[in-house]
């Protein structure tokens, strides 16, 4: 019995001291190690360059429903939803669904140099309300002047993300931009009631 335990150390011993030098299954074992993290990697490249590609869109987006309703002299219901459809359009290939758009006409009061809204129109979401305060640039604060005011967000969620304790999360990342122009081709851009532009005193 004696024997057959010593053999059986002896055995153990020579596996253990022969154990640095085997090197079967390295490559398995690192491989396992290393697939998890290059897929993060690889998937997280894709989820951020994606989000930089809607939030380029977002802002594109703006610029154009400021651009094309600037351009008018008047407008009408119609042709705000024909923006609002450009504007979904230009989401394409990402979903269009979480878009939330408004476009307002802001008058710059010339007593106060303070914003406010003389019309307001949005697309899945409300709309500013009449004389509802805007923030607006001091070099855009002329008394008397009209702008036209775009506000585009877009949640986005990517396909999946990660907490600080490394747990799978379904999160959403607001991205948001706005755009002032001047009306091109009058001075201010009529539409429903408001069909005049004055330019001295404060809103009726």
């Amino acid at each position: 019995m004696r024997n057959v335990l010593w053999s059986k150390l002896h055995l153990l011993h020579d596996r253990i001291r022969r154990l640095p030098a085997d090197t079967r299954g390295v490559a398995a074992i690192e491989f396992c190690i290393l697939v998890p993290l290059m897929l993060m990697i690889f998937f997280g490249t894709i989820q951020v360059s994606t989000g930089v590609a809607v939030d380029r869109k977002v802002s594109l987006t703006a610029r154009t429903l400021s651009d094309l309703i600037s351009q008018a002299p008047s407008v009408t219901s119609t042709d705000f939803s024909n923006a609002f459809a450009t504007s979904l359009a230009m989401l394409s290939p990402y979903a269009a669904t979480p878009l939330q758009s408004k476009i307002s006409q802001i008058y710059i009061d010339p007593t106060t140099l303070v914003g406010k809204v003389v019309w307001s129109q949005a697309s899945n979401t409300s709309a500013r309300a009449y004389k509802d305060v805007v923030s607006v640039p001091t070099a855009l604060q002329v008394g008397g002047t009209y702008l036209i005011l775009s506000e585009v967000s877009y949640n986005f969620q990517p396909i999946a993300s990660f907490d600080s304790s490394a747990h799978f999360v379904s999160t959403t990342f607001p991205l948001s931009d706005k755009m002032f122009t001047r009306p091109r081709q009058s001075t201010c851009v009529t539409f429903s009631t408001w069909t005049t532009c004055p330019t001295t005193g404060s809103l009726p």
